[in-house]
C-alpha cells in the first residue's frame, strides 16, 4: 500500500491538468457555439480546480468567462471576473477590450467612479476607439443625467411575468408584444445562448386599461451568484447585437415598437399567440404595423417555409419579413429585399406616413456593431437602406429605433455615454428622414444602470412605454409605463453663436462668460471651431453673457429663461465688432444693481465703491430707487466692488479684466440667513474638507470686514437616516465649521453652532419620498444667520 499511494499521487499530477484542459476545451466549444450559460459552468469548474494551468490559459479562460457573464447580463459576476483579470498586471494588446468590458460592467453595477478609472485605462492602451474620454468625463459627474428625474412618473406594469415581456406595439384595439413563451404543438425549443425559450409574438386583445405600480428610478438589487436554474433573457449587446464589428459570429435579435394607448391587464395563455401563420418554432420578434393595421413587418430567424439557412460562418442570422392581412387571415411571410444570409437585419419601425422604414443591422459598411438604417418606399418597393450617420450611430451598438409624429427618432445605444448598459437617446431627424441631429440622453428615470430600450411615446413625450431589466438586475425584461409631470428638459438648452459683425464668420476660441443673477455663480467656456458654445441654463432665471475675443470689442448681452412659451432649445447670437483706432482708449460703462438678500428688493441710497486694481483708484456711486448704479471704467483692468449702508453687509464682488464677475450685489441685515456654497462633507463625516475650507475662508473675510457681526452657523442634512442621527451629525458639522473659523482668528463669542438635522428641508424629499440625489443634495447645506450687525 505504501508503494501504491505515491504512484496514485504521481498519476494525479498528470491527470489533473489533463482534466482541466478537457474542461477548457469543452468550455471553448460551448463558447464558440454561443452557449454561454454552459460555457460559464465549465470555465468556473476549470478555474476553481486546484490544478496546474499556464498563465496564458488562465487569462484566456477568465476573459471568456467574463464575456460569457456579460452576455447573460450577470454583471456582478462579470465585474468579479474582469477585476481578477485586470488586477494581475497589464494585459497584452489583444486583450485591451477587457478593460472596456470591465468598465461597462462597473457602470452597469452603478460604480461610476471605478468605471471612470477603467475607461481611462482602456483609453491609454488603445487608440482606435475614441469612446473612452467621453465616458470618463460623464462618470466623473453623472448629475447631468439625473437633473430631470422628477419630471417623470414611472410605473412597473402588473402584466409582466417571470418571462421576458418587451417592445409593445399598438395593433387595432389591443397590444402585440414579445415574450419568451414555451412554443406550441408540444415543442419546447431553447436558445442555447442562455437556456431561454425562443421568442414569439403575443397579443392582448380589446385593450382598455392597465394597472401599474410605482417603480424606483435607478438600477436594481443584484446578486453575486445566480442560481443555475434561473432562466434569463439577455438584451443589449448580447443576442440583440453584434458585440464586435460587422459580421461577428453573433446571433442577433431585434424588436419593433409603436405607442400603446392603454391595454387590459389579463393572463397570457397559449391561445393568445398572435398568429400561428407568423410564429414558427424559431425566434419571432417585435413587429411594426402600417397605420391601418393591414400590413406587418417583423423580425424572424432566417427560417421561412420550412427552410433553415445559415451564413457562410455557420450562424443563423436575422431577417425582416412582411405579411398582409385579409379578412383576419395573415398571408405567408415574405422577405424584404435588403436581407442577407450573411448579416442580421431586424427591429423595424415605420414613420407616421408608412413611407420610411427604420431598422437595425450589422451589415457591412456601418460605423460599429449594429447601426440604424432607413429605407424609403418608392414605386412599390423598399429602396436600398441608408445609414443614419454618425449623429446617431457609433462604434458601439445602436438599436430599437422608434419615430414619433414630430420626426424625433428614439433609439438605444451602448456606444454613447450613459448610466450603464443600454441607454435610450433621441435625436431630431432631418426633413428627409435620412439623418439624425444631435443625439441626447433621456436621463433618469427613463434610463438606469441596466438595459433600457424600446421606448414608444408621443411627440411631446407626455406618456408612453419602454422596456427595461432594471427590476431584477438582468434576470428578465419588463414593460414600464411613464407619464411626464414636469419639464421636457432638465434645463433650457441654449446655443450661443459668436460671429464677426462685418464678415458674419464664426469666431472660434472666443471666451463666453455668463452668470445667473439669482446665485451669482460665474461660468466660462470657449467657442468651438464653428463659433458655438452649447450650455444648459436654469429655468426661470436671468443671465448676463459677456463675449471676449482678442482684437474685438467685448459685448455684453442679457438672456432670460422666464416666461418662455415652450421648453425647446434656444439660440443667442452675439456679433463682435473690431474697435476703430480712435476708440482704442475709450471708456466703457459698468452697470449693476443692489438688492436685498431675502427677496431681491432693490435698495436705494447704497454707496457703491469701485476699486481699480491697475492703479488703485476708487470711484463711488449712490444707488437710485431701482437699486441701480453705474461707473465709467477702462477696459483691461480687474475691479472690486463693495456696497455700504448702515446696519447692512455684503460679500462684495470682483470683476475680471475679461468681464467675468457679477455687478449685481446682494446685501443682508440682522435676521437674514445666508447660504454658503459648496460646504460639503464626506458621507457620515463632519471634518472640514479642503474644498469646504475655500468657502469658509470667505466667511472669515466677511467676519473680519464687519468686526461687530455675530452669526449662527447652521448645518442641515437630508431626510435619510433617523431624525436623531441627523440632528447629531448636523450639530457636529456646525461645530466643526465654527472651530475652523476660530482657528483663523475669529473670536468664539461671535459664533454659535447649531444643527437642524432634517427639520428644515427645502423641497419635498422627506421620509418615504423617492428623490434623486440632486434634490437630496439641496437639503445638505450650511448657512449663516446674522444675529447682530451694528
Amino acid at each position: 500500500m505504501t508503494r501504491i499511494l505515491p504512484i496514485i499521487a504521481l498519476l494525479w499530477l498528470f491527470v489533473s491538468p489533463l482534466m482541466a484542459q478537457s474542461l477548457i476545451k469543452q468550455a471553448d466549444r460551448q463558447f464558440d457555439q454561443l452557449a454561454y450559460t454552459k460555457a460559464i459552468e465549465l470555465y468556473e469548474q476549470a478555474l476553481t480546480k486546484q490544478t496546474a494551468m499556464s498563465d496564458v490559459d488562465r487569462r484566456d479562460a477568465r476573459a471568456k468567462l467574463g464575456y460569457s457573464y456579460q452576455q447573460t447580463r450577470d454583471m456582478p459576476n462579470a465585474e468579479r471576473v474582469y477585476h481578477d483579470l485586470v488586477s494581475g498586471g497589464d494585459l497584452p494588446a489583444d486583450y485591451s477590450k477587457c478593460y472596456l468590458f470591465y468598465a461597462q460592467a462597473l457602470a452597469s453595477n452603478g460604480k461610476y467612479k471605478e468605471a471612470q478609472a477603467a475607461y481611462d485605462k482602456y483609453g491609454s492602451v488603445q487608440n482606435s476607439d475614441k469612446r473612452a474620454p467621453s465616458f470618463s468625463k460623464l462618470y466623473s459627474d453623472v448629475s447631468a443625467l439625473t437633473k430631470n428625474a422628477g419630471s417623470y412618473k414611472v410605473e412597473f406594469l402588473s402584466m409582466n411575468t417571470k418571462r421576458a415581456e418587451f417592445s409593445p406595439v399598438l395593433y387595432k384595439e389591443g397590444l402585440v408584444f414579445v415574450s419568451a413563451g414555451t412554443g406550441g404543438n408540444g415543442i419546447k425549443r431553447v436558445f442555447k445562448w442562455n437556456n431561454t425559450p425562443f421568442l414569439d409574438l403575443y397579443y392582448l386583445p380589446d385593450a382598455q386599461t392597465l394597472r401599474g405600480k410605482a417603480s424606483s428610478l435607478g438600477g436594481s438589487k443584484t446578486v453575486t451568484k445566480r442560481p443555475q436554474t434561473r432562466l434569463i433573457r439577455p438584451l443589449g449587446s448580447d443576442d440583440f447585437t453584434a458585440p464586435t464589428a460587422n459580421d461577428s459570429k453573433t446571433i442577433g435579435f431585434y424588436g419593433g415598437t409603436n405607442l400603446s394607448l392603454g391595454y387590459e391587464d389579463q393572463p397570457i395563455s397559449e391561445s393568445d399567440r398572435f398568429s400561428r401563420t407568423l410564429n414558427t418554432k424559431y425566434h419571432e420578434g417585435p413587429a411594426t404595423f402600417t397605420k391601418d393595421g393591414s400590413r406587418v413587418i417583423f423580425t424572424r430567424n432566417n427560417f421561412n417555409e420550412g427552410e433553415y439557412r445559415k451564413s457562410s460562418d455557420g450562424v443563423n442570422k436575422l431577417k425582416l419579413y412582411t405579411a398582409t392581412q385579409t379578412n383576419g387571415i395573415w398571408s405567408k411571410a415574405e422577405e424584404l429585399p435588403f436581407n442577407s444570409d450573411e448579416y442580421s437585419t431586424g427591429h423595424p419601425t415605420l414613420s407616421k406616413d408608412d413611407q420610411l422604414l427604420y431598422f437595425s443591422s450589422d451589415r457591412p459598411g456601418g460605423l460599429g456593431g449594429t447601426d440604424i438604417y432607413v429605407s424609403k418606399w418608392t414605386n412599390g418597393k423598399w429602396s436600398e437602406p441608408v445609414n443614419l450617420g454618425k449623429e446617431v450611430n457609433t462604434k458601439g451598438n445602436e438599436l430599437f429605433p422608434f419615430v414619433d409624429e414630430k420626426g424625433n427618432i428614439y433609439f438605444s445605444s451602448d456606444g454613447r455615454p450613459g448610466l450603464g448598459d443600454l441607454d435610450m437617446f433621441y435625436a431630431q431627424l432631418t426633413p428627409d428622414g435620412q439623418q439624425g441631429v444631435l443625439a441626447r440622453n433621456l436621463g433618469e428615470p427613463l434610463n438606469s444602470p441596466k438595459d433600457d430600450f424600446g421606448i414608444v411615446t408621443d411627440g411631446d413625450r407626455m406618456r408612453g412605454y419602454f422596456s427595461s431589466n432594471r427590476k431584477n438586475g438582468g434576470a428578465d425584461d419588463d414593460v414600464y409605463r411613464f407619464t411626464r409631470e414636469g419639464s421636457l428638459y432638465p434645463c433650457r438648452e441654449l446655443t450661443v453663436s459668436v460671429t464677426d459683425a462685418d464678415s458674419k464668420q464664426p469666431l472660434a476660441n472666443t471666451s463666453v462668460a455668463w452668470d445667473n443673477a439669482a446665485n451669482d455663480k460665474q461660468k466660462q467656456l470657449k467657442t468651438d471651431s464653428e463659433g458655438l458654445v452649447r450650455i444648459c441654463l436654469d429655468v426661470d432665471s436671468d443671465f448676463k453673457f459677456l463675449a471676449s475675443h482678442e482684437g474685438y470689442t467685448d459685448s455684453k448681452v442679457g438672456f432670460s429663461t422666464k416666461d418662455l412659451s415652450d421648453d425647446q432649445p434656444s439660440r443667442l447670437e452675439i456679433p463682435l465688432t473690431k474697435p476703430k483706432a480712435e476708440e482704442s482708449t475709450a471708456m466703457t460703462t459698468l452697470r449693476g444693481r443692489v438688492t436685498t438678500q431675502t427677496d431681491k428688493t432693490p435698495i436705494a441710497g447704497v454707496k457703491v465703491v469701485l476699486v481699480n486694481d491697475c492703479d488703485g483708484s476708487k470711484q463711488e456711486a449712490i444707488t437710485g430707487e431701482d437699486g441701480s448704479y453705474e461707473f465709467s471704467v477702462k477696459p483691461g483692468c480687474n475691479y472690486s466692488l463693495e456696497a455700504m449702508k448702515d446696519n447692512m453687509a455684503t460679500m462684495g464682488s470682483r470683476i475680471s479684466k475679461e468681464g467675468v464677475g457679477s455687478t449685481d450685489l446682494t446685501m443682508f441685515k440682522k435676521g437674514d440667513v445666508v447660504k454658503i456654497d459648496n460646504i460639503y462633507y464626506n458621507l457620515n463625516k463632519s471634518n472640514i474638507r479642503p474644498d469646504a475650507a475655500v468657502e469658509l475662508n470667505k466667511v472669515v473675510d466677511l467676519m473680519k470686514k464687519y468686526p461687530t457681526m455675530t452669526i449662527e452657523m447652521r448645518s442641515h442634512t437630508d431626510s435619510r437616516a433617523t431624525a436623531k442621527y441627523n440632528n447629531t451629525l448636523s450639530t457636529s458639522r456646525a461645530r466643526a465649521a465654527v472651530a475652523y473659523l476660530k482657528s483663523k482668528g475669529i473670536a468664539a463669542k461671535r459664533m454659535v453652532a447649531k444643527g437642524y438635522g432634517e427639520s428644515e428641508l427645502l423641497n419635498k424629499c422627506k421620509d418615504g419620498v423617492n428623490c434623486p440625489e440632486e434634490e437630496h443634495q439641496q437639503n445638505r447645506r450650511t448657512e449663516i444667520k446674522i444675529l447682530k450687525l451694528d
